[in-house]
């Protein structure tokens, strides 16, 4: 009966156009008022508290303010260019350096939404002056943006570390090597599409770029590799916290946003203003999805769902499976952020339970994080690419995105049968 009611008051309150926060924090004063006796309103204050003054969590500021400067400096921009010298000459052309720049800012934001929203403002316009597809173009810089959660830092780790109390320093570098064959399992679908059907790749042909010309372009690399080894070499010297690491980011990034002389008042406001948003958002969620949380195991409604899955007596394999199914199908509804919150405090315990590794799962899961942020009608990234292209439909990319979800899909089932691939470098930490 409680599930009942409470799926019921859900969708009432997602179908009143309430936030997500607020959805989730009202939900947890109904199912207290109407089957707790419990007097929730000082414990809201003191979780709310507790997750406010996370040390952890603080890295979640720091990160995004790292990738505001980034952008308001033109370092995301000169990193574009730089790759797109070398890849260029690919079928598919700048579609391969979408993916590839994805994958460079994704080793320093820490966002997917920053991510696409960086490469999608600076690529989307040479897509129509070299007349590209524009539905795989888009789909090129939606699906590479979600590499910006897999490969470190990643906001999305940091919250998975949180609340499951795992080493956030072990996610990030496990994180690397599915993020890269990620990448080039993206980069090899946009070749044989261009391969198959070269129109898809562009009407008009690339100036030849010179062996010269492109290693004078590695110069403007240089600064993404610096923060990333800042960032990345820091933490596994010994040298700092990864909220630490965020900070020394930061710092370097506003050293690098002096040197192009590009650090003023405005750019300053802005890159401020965009932090305080997206970090504002972000905590609202995690303060309410922390609360709903404590409601659910005050209800024993965490119990019962663990309950469930051991009285459906299905091995280990099949039990991981058909928690991958639940978590691709929450994905079509729910936001990412608050999918995680929702349901790894009920979902890990099961996973530690049955055996598996929870650094490796916490690798799965971002992998469908990232198929959630590209899968309608709640992907983000693909309203983020629609909102900075401001033409055609969002359906233009659909048809496109499928590749690339069946991508992360096989990418997790190799995962399950290779766990090795996420837990190498973990283990010579």
């Amino acid at each position: 009966m409680v599930w009942t009611i409470m799926i019921a008051l859900l969708l009432l309150l997602l179908l009143a156009g309430l936030p997500v926060a607020g959805t989730m924090a009202n939900l947890g004063f109904l199912l207290n008022h109407f089957f707790s006796p419990m007097p929730l309103w000082r414990a809201s204050g003191e979780i709310s508290w507790a997750v406010a003054t996370d040390f952890n969590l603080f890295a979640i500021p720091l990160f995004i303010l790292l990738g505001q400067l980034l952008v308001i400096s033109g370092i995301a921009k000169a990193t574009y260019r730089a790759v797109n010298n070398w890849l260029s000459w690919l079928p598919g052309g700048l579609m391969h350096a979408n993916i590839a720049t994805s994958a460079l800012f994704a080793a320093t934001s820490g966002s997917s939404v920053a991510t696409a929203a960086t490469v999608g403002t600076i690529a989307l316009p040479e897509a129509r002056r070299f007349g590209y597809n524009e539905g795989l173009f888009s789909a090129s810089i939606a699906a590479g943006g979600t590499l910006g959660i897999l490969i470190p830092p990643s906001i999305n780790m940091i919250v998975y570390g949180f609340l499951t109390n795992t080493s956030i320093p072990k996610l990030f570098i496990a994180g690397i090597l599915p993020g890269i064959i990620l990448a080039l399992m993206f980069m090899s679908f946009v070749l044989f599409a261009c391969i198959l059907n070269p129109k898809l790749g562009g009407s008009q042909q690339f100036k030849a770029i010179s062996w010269k010309e492109k290693i004078k372009s590695l110069k403007d690399l240089l600064p993404m590799v610096l923060i990333f080894g800042v960032i990345m070499g820091s933490i596994y010297a010994g040298f700092a916290t990864p909220t630490e690491s965020a900070a020394l980011g930061v710092l370097a990034a506003l050293g690098l946003t002096v040197w192009k002389k590009q650090m003023n008042w405005k750019n300053m406001i802005e890159a401020t203003a965009g932090t305080i948003k997206t970090t504002g958002m972000i905590m609202l969620i995690l303060f309410a999805a922390y609360f709903l949380n404590f409601v659910f195991l005050a209800l024993g409604l965490t119990n019962q769902i663990v309950e469930f899955i051991h009285a459906a007596k299905l091995t280990p394999t099949n039990t991981l499976l058909l928690i991958v199914l639940i978590y691709v199908i929450l994905g079509f509804f729910i936001e990412t952020l608050s999918m995680m919150v929702l349901t790894i405090p009920v979902i890990h315990p099961i996973i530690v339970q049955l055996g598996f590794d929870s650094v490796w799962f916490g690798v799965i899961l971002i992998i469908l994080v990232e198929i959630a942020l590209i899968t309608p009608p709640v992907g983000l990234n693909l309203y983020v690419v629609q909102g900075i292209r401001q033409r055609g439909s969002i359906k233009d990319m659909l048809g496109w995105i499928a590749p690339f979800v069946l991508a992360g899909i096989v990418l997790i089932l190799v995962l399950m049968r290779f766990p090795i691939i996420a837990l190498y470098l973990p283990g010579k930490i």
